[in-house]
């Protein structure tokens, strides 16, 4: 059986795949991985409807020829959905009161709905927030939405305006545990909020970038760049590390041991967070 991918013959020989669901969802974990989504199916020249899917896949591979498999950059679906948003958010906003009430239901079943549930599942809470139980106004969820969008569509650019937050935030954990200790607990909390959000947001970056192919998966190329050169092997356990600190720190912070929290937040999260945004930083500029 010969199976090509946009049209080209993919040089991939099966293992213990009996039928096309099996081969199909090897293919969409390898696909996840390197930024891409499947979007077209055809078996031996027909294309597969949505409502063949079921059946398709219980098909034996020795009965079929060949198969089709069509995709799309995961990164273009994202920048397309966030766009529809924020159109959609723009349409909710003009609606009457009455109108409103049925608007979540609606738009769920939308493709844009469909995806962001799907592939964004945080943002998907968010606008049921906004769209069904309305504690998030829709002025939020549009900044919210562009943030990503900018996320998205200029990932290193993006990436290089966190530096002075990330400062601002790692300055901000050195004061964590006295802020504690003098119960200063709104200051506090917002140190960890923020400190969380810039954290979350470096991940979303580094998947852009590494999808997009922004991020070096071996070789130096370019010679300027120092010799301890970090590769995205090193990266992804840098951000393991990092993790682990991070879920340590956020423990004796709800413990309220200002003492463990004094430690980890000045001797581990803050040099490790940017330890980690230099690595991605002196690896993305080797490529594009």
């Amino acid at each position: 059986m010969e199976i090509r991918l946009n049209d080209k013959i993919l040089d991939a020989s099966l293992d213990n795949e009996k039928t096309i669901g099996e081969v199909l969802t090897v293919m969409e974990q390898w696909l996840s991985s390197s930024g891409h989504i499947l979007s077209g199916i055809s078996v031996d020249g027909v294309p597969v409807k949505a409502s063949e899917i079921e059946e398709t896949f219980k098909r034996d591979i020795t009965s079929v020829k060949c198969i089709d498999v069509q995709t799309n950059p995961i990164s273009e679906l994202t920048a397309s959905s966030l766009i529809t948003l924020l159109d959609d958010i723009n349409e909710f906003e003009k609606l009457k009161f009455e109108d409103k009430t049925n608007y979540f239901n609606r738009w769920k079943e939308t493709a844009c709905g469909r995806f962001i549930s799907k592939e964004i599942s945080d943002l998907f809470e968010l606008c049921v927030r906004t769209f069904s139980n309305g504690d998030m106004t829709p002025q939020s969820l549009s900044s919210v939405a562009e943030e990503m969008l900018r996320e998205v569509t200029e990932p290193v650019k993006e990436f290089g305006d966190i530096e002075p937050v990330l400062n601002e935030i790692c300055e901000m954990l050195v004061d964590l545990p006295l802020d504690i200790q003098t119960g200063k607990d709104m200051k506090a909390a917002r140190t960890i909020q923020l400190f969380t959000a810039v954290t979350e947001k470096i991940y979303r970056i580094f998947y852009q970038m590494d999808i997009q192919g922004y991020i070096n998966n071996g070789q130096k190329a370019n010679n300027n760049l120092p010799q301890s050169f970090p590769n995205k092997e090193q990266i992804i356990r840098q951000i393991t590390e990092f993790t682990d600190v991070l879920k340590e720190l956020l423990e004796a912070y709800e413990k309220n041991d200002s003492v463990l929290v004094g430690d980890l937040a000045e001797y581990e999260a803050s040099v490790k967070i940017k330890e980690l945004y230099t690595a991605i930083t002196e690896n993305c500029r080797s490529v594009k």
